[in-house]
């Protein structure tokens, strides 16, 4: 499998713009300039941003952001991000970047480091600052982080006096016993050939004891018999019918409607599906947990969202500050309150009224500080595709499980091996 090349580190000219380089040398400089800036980011399926920019737009008559929706899934929003990047397109200033991609941009030079000291990194949750981190560079701030959350309805299980699962046995039992009783789907995650599907199958690798890479992405770490036991528990849960065929098709926003509209006993979405759910007719009948492991709670994948300044923006130092801004606490606290999305803020998950508020805060406190980062490499797109194109034929029912994971560790180490 070759490697995909990477795109020639650009140089940018020093132009005086405080904040937009961290102090080290041989690295790119930011150009300043200021005036209205654009946000690429995905699709905002909460319809909270919309708000919280316009603040800035109140304040900042001069440098307006205009929000540039990308596509909902993560895969699209990185090719169209890359698209215009490549291109040497200005049209993009500030960019919210999964937290796996910030190798990849850096290494290619699409986008500029920061000096540490603009941005709170000494408030933020114990390891979310790491996923803007390259090289020992800060390249972006981060804005939101996220762990997979189980979703689960709290009305049924009350009903047959239940607990939630916190072992795969027991969701799987759960699941097959309960789902037919009340003519509900099981269970459901990410499972569609996507990014999604990648992070669902980490997930399960991680929650089973195993690996997938060593986290320079220099190794492949994936112990074959506990790839075989993760990857089993999902397929094992399509061929028996408690994880319904249609999950095949899932993203983040068809597994929640799924959830939300009541054909699912259990579901593994992040924290924005949170707030929708209690707006709809399932509010007061579901709640949330751990993800479950093989013996106890599992691990989630660490997500999020850091934003980055395009090396091509003409407004570099309209970028800075809005990203300060946008990262500061009031836009923290507002980020979960209108978007039910998780701050990086530490004290905001401590805090009694948020927590009353949002009962859930604990647990995904603790979710978060569980959970892995993904391998930190600037190939990590090539390991994704890899990844999920492989798991995708167990999942359904096409490829036999041993067969995958043993070819899974092969590709794996094609990718990652120089010259491979």
């Amino acid at each position: 499998m070759v490697r995909r090349a990477l795109a020639v580190l650009t140089a940018l000219v020093a132009a005086g713009c405080a904040g937009l380089t961290d102090g080290g040398s041989g690295g790119p400089q930011g150009t300043g300039g200021t005036g209205p800036i654009t946000l690429a980011i995905g699709r905002d399926t909460t319809a909270y941003l919309g708000p919280l920019l316009e603040r800035w737009n109140r304040a900042h008559p001069a440098e307006p952001v205009t929000l540039m929706e990308l596509p909902e899934a993560a895969d699209e929003q990185r090719a169209q991000m890359v698209a215009n990047l490549q291109a040497h397109n200005s049209v993009y200033d500030v960019l919210g970047l999964d937290v796996v991609w910030t190798a990849e941009f850096a290494d290619a030079g699409w986008i500029v480091p920061l000096d540490r000291s603009q941005v709170p990194l000494d408030k933020m949750l114990k390891g979310v600052a790491d996923t803007a981190i390259y090289r020992d560079r800060l390249w972006a701030a981060p804005y939101v982080s996220n762990a997979g959350l189980l979703y689960y309805r709290s009305d049924i299980l009350a009903k047959e006096h239940l607990k939630p699962p916190r072992t795969w046995a027991e969701l799987r039992d759960e699941a097959t016993r309960l789902g037919p009783k009340y003519h509900i789907g099981g269970y459901a995650g990410q499972f569609l050939p996507y990014e999604g599907l990648t992070v669902n199958f980490a997930e399960a690798v991680q929650s089973a004891g195993g690996s997938i890479l060593s986290s320079d992405a220099r190794r492949v770490t994936m112990d074959l018999g506990k790839a075989r036991t993760a990857l089993d528990f999902l397929a094992g849960g399509v061929k028996d019918g408690w994880i319904p065929r249609e999950a095949l098709t899932y993203k983040e926003e068809e597994s929640r409607l799924a959830f939300q509209e009541g054909r699912l006993l259990f579901a593994r979405n992040w924290p924005h599906a949170y707030g929708p759910a209690t707006h709809s007719a399932l509010n007061g009948k579901f709640a949330v947990t751990r993800l479950p492991g093989l013996d106890g709670p599992g691990s989630s994948s660490l997500g999020g969202l850091n934003l980055a300044i395009s090396a091509y923006s003409k407004r570099q130092k309209s970028a800075l500050d809005f990203i300060r801004y946008f990262t500061g606490r009031e836009i923290q606290r507002l980020v979960l309150t209108e978007g039910s999305f998780p701050p990086v803020w530490a004290e905001l998950y401590d805090d009694p009224a948020l927590i009353k508020r949002f009962p859930y805060l604990p647990v995904l406190k603790e979710s978060i500080l569980s959970a892995r980062p993904r391998p930190v490499t600037a190939n990590y797109n090539q390991v994704s595709l890899v990844i999920s194109s492989a798991v995708s034929g167990a999942l359904t029912l096409t490829e036999p499980v041993e067969e995958t994971v043993a070819e899974l560790r092969q590709q794996l180490g094609e990718v990652i091996q120089p010259g491979g």
